[in-house]
């Protein structure tokens, strides 16, 4: 009987050493990096909700990668075009970062990982249309300025 406790013990402790060893080690996202981010965000769809395409398209890299889980990968022209398109409809597309849903992830020496859901909204036809889709941008810092260079938008 001694000896089955014994085991037991054993048993149990080389269990919880192993969870020990795969949880997750991470440092919190600096406060400050969270609300630059956040900053960034609502500067970059204040731009988009009121269509200024010159302003909204600074904020790209000019190595953007964008993709999208119904579309694939999204050459960076092909990715001005549709917004032009969309900024020249004749409904007015707005978008709202859905609160709560903000997650910032910092990337050394490089940047920010932005997680969220947003939500879109048109009236088209005398109906709105809402839609609600999650989206993940990689932001990166140079020279002091924000700029995204990697989109993957999903969940559409």
């Amino acid at each position: 009987m001694k000896l089955i406790r014994y085991l037991l013990l054993i048993a149990i402790t080389g269990f919880s050493f192993a969870v020990a060893a795969q949880e997750k080690k991470v440092a919190p996202t600096p406060t400050a990096l969270y609300n630059e981010i956040a900053t960034m965000d609502s500067i970059m769809f204040s731009y988009f909700n009121t269509q200024n395409f010159t302003k909204f398209r600074q904020l790209f890299t000019d190595d953007l990668e964008w993709f999208q889980d119904n579309e694939g990968l999204i050459p960076y022209k092909k990715v001005f075009e549709n917004f032009e398109h969309t900024f020249n409809r004749e409904y007015k597309l707005t978008r709202q970062l859905v609160k709560g849903s903000l997650e910032v992830h910092p990337i050394k020496n490089y940047g920010a990982i932005e997680i969220g859901v947003h939500e879109f909204r048109h009236v088209e036809n005398g109906k709105e249309e809402v839609g609600y889709f999650k989206f993940l941008m990689i932001w990166q810092k140079q020279d002091g300025q924000w700029k995204i260079s990697r989109v993957v938008s999903y969940d559409h």
